[in-house]
């Protein structure tokens, strides 16, 4: 024993301290060690302190003998196979959840989030590095993130992927199949994925965090089936049902449409978690009477885009309720306001759900979506316009409806040489920044110490704006008046 290498022992030793493998079983577990990593000990006089340093020094290991080549692809794959080791079986795992949950539905989702950032299957140390600030509003306090935590894609790796052999294997991230999987060029390694499995309405639906989280306890939730997103009565039946099951978390899905939709638009799942959001403490400011529905209370929530809140003890109320909202929406035209459920047979409406318990009710926000595009706004009309774009172009998806802007990496930078611009200093600012950057100059008196809390807090008020967009019902007087219609709309039609 005293002549292999440290580095296994260690971790072996904390493979075994968490007891997925017995003492008898560290000579098994040391060869499997040497067989990924290979059996000459690290040349580096660093130490590990910790399992994710472990993780380091052994693929480093890997890599100075020869296992691995030094690329993000094979590096990650390694990664997910070592901690695969530490993580107990699907099996096990999900045993395990489920005896907690007898005990309460937060020990559960305690244990399982806790297991996936110690296997480093939620990536902390790369959201870690992550920009965010507050940004207060009119609508209350806006959260913007720049999101540094994904890696860059490699080109080594997109270039060998191109010879590679296709296969449609996962068939896409959100699979079940991609628990266990090892990865490949081009695809995340998923060694150390587990999926909690649970029931919905009579289906299998699994349960996952998110391994690049965007806040608290970021989770998903992912039809066992293959199946394209849909928001149906079926899909609010399914958010109170998980409500239900974890009602100290939110869930909400992304639209179902392009454009207004998110990215995964071929895989039916939602998104949930333990955050307060920035539209789940926004006002009320305009309550209404919802016709038939004596039980749900409803209101217009003050928010840059076009909200309704509705609440109840009743789940089949407000599941009820919604479909009705749905199903009106998805065939309203006011076409004064460029507002049309279809065109050419193109269905063009559709809504972003989110349901939370508060104060033992259900809450259920339904946020209007549309996603007609037109010569003018040829990326969406209720999408960001092409003037706020420099900072944000991408889609509007439910956690940015909720107030939480993601937005992308290389404004990191960007930001850093329009503040030079600012200062009037030596600068390589990009030139669709210009506009704003002018607009900046003549709204502020810069100085180095306040010139980067300035632009902070500025970025904050374009995502506003991209919000503003965004919404059907503008947030002026005419606006209000035409999503009052629509409520009228609502209440004179039969459910």
């Amino acid at each position: 024993m005293k002549n292999e290498p440290k580095l296994v022992d260690q971790f072996v030793d904390e493979i075994l301290k968490r007891g997925t493998y017995h003492e008898l079983d560290r000579r098994y577990l040391i060869n499997r060690i040497f067989a990924l990593v290979g059996e000459q000990s690290l040349t580096s006089k660093q130490t590990a302190v910790d399992l994710l340093q472990l993780h380091d020094l052994l693929i480093e290991t890997a890599i100075q003998n020869g296992k691995i080549q030094d690329n993000p692809t094979e590096r990650e794959i390694l990664g997910a196979d070592l901690m695969d080791f530490v993580t107990p079986t699907p099996y096990q795992v999900n045993t395990k959840f489920w005896d907690l949950y007898q005990k309460s539905p937060q020990s559960a989702t305690g244990y399982f989030y806790k297991l996936s950032r110690e296997n480093d299957y939620i990536k902390t140390r790369a959201i870690a590095k992550n920009i965010e600030f507050p940004v207060p509003t009119d609508y209350g306090k806006l959260e913007i993130t720049i999101n540094l935590s994904k890696p860059e894609k490699d080109p080594r790796a997109i270039a060998l992927a191109q010879t590679m052999v296709s296969t449609s294997y996962p068939q896409c991230q959100l699979c079940m199949e991609n628990e266990g999987y090892e990865g490949r060029v081009g695809y995340p390694a998923r060694g150390n994925h587990r999926i909690v499995r649970m029931q919905l309405d009579g289906e299998t639906w699994g349960f996952q965090y998110s391994p690049y989280a965007y806040f608290a306890e970021h989770c998903i939730f992912i039809s066992d089936e293959h199946r394209p997103m849909h928001i149906d009565r079926p899909t609010f039946q399914n958010l109170m049902a998980i409500v239900k099951y974890f009602p100290d978390y939110f869930v909400g899905s992304n639209a179902d449409l392009p454009i207004v939709g998110g990215s995964m638009l071929s895989h039916d799942h939602y998104q949930g978690g333990k955050h307060e959001f920035p539209m789940a403490v926004a006002a009320v400011e305009t309550p209404f009477e919802l016709t038939g529905f004596a039980n749900v209370s409803a209101d217009i929530v003050k928010w840059p885009m076009s909200v309704i809140r509705l609440k109840s003890g009743s789940e089949s109320s407000l599941v009820d309720a919604a479909t009705k909202i749905l199903r009106v929406w998805q065939e309203y035209d006011d076409p004064k306001r460029d507002i049309r459920h279809e065109t050419e047979g193109v269905q063009h409406h559709t809504i972003t759900p989110i349901v939370r318990k508060r104060a033992g009710r259900f809450e259920m926000d339904l946020v209007l979506r549309d996603n007609q595009t037109s010569k003018q706004y040829p990326d969406g009309i209720f999408h960001p316009h092409q003037d706020v774009q420099h900072i944000k172009k991408e889609n509007i998806g439910l956690i940015e409806v909720m107030g939480r802007a993601i937005l992308p990496a290389r404004l990191k930078n960007e930001l850093q040489e329009v503040e030079r611009y600012l200062l009037n200093q030596p600068n390589k600012m990009k030139t669709y920044h210009q506009t704003w950057a002018e607009r900046l100059q003549a709204k502020h008196d810069f100085t180095a110490a306040n010139v980067e809390q300035i632009v902070d807090q500025e970025v904050g008020h374009v995502f506003l704006r991209v919000l503003e967009d965004a919404g059907v019902f503008k947030r002026t007087p005419d606006g209000q008046a035409g999503f009052k219609q629509f409520i009228q709309k609502v209440n004179a039609t039969e459910h």
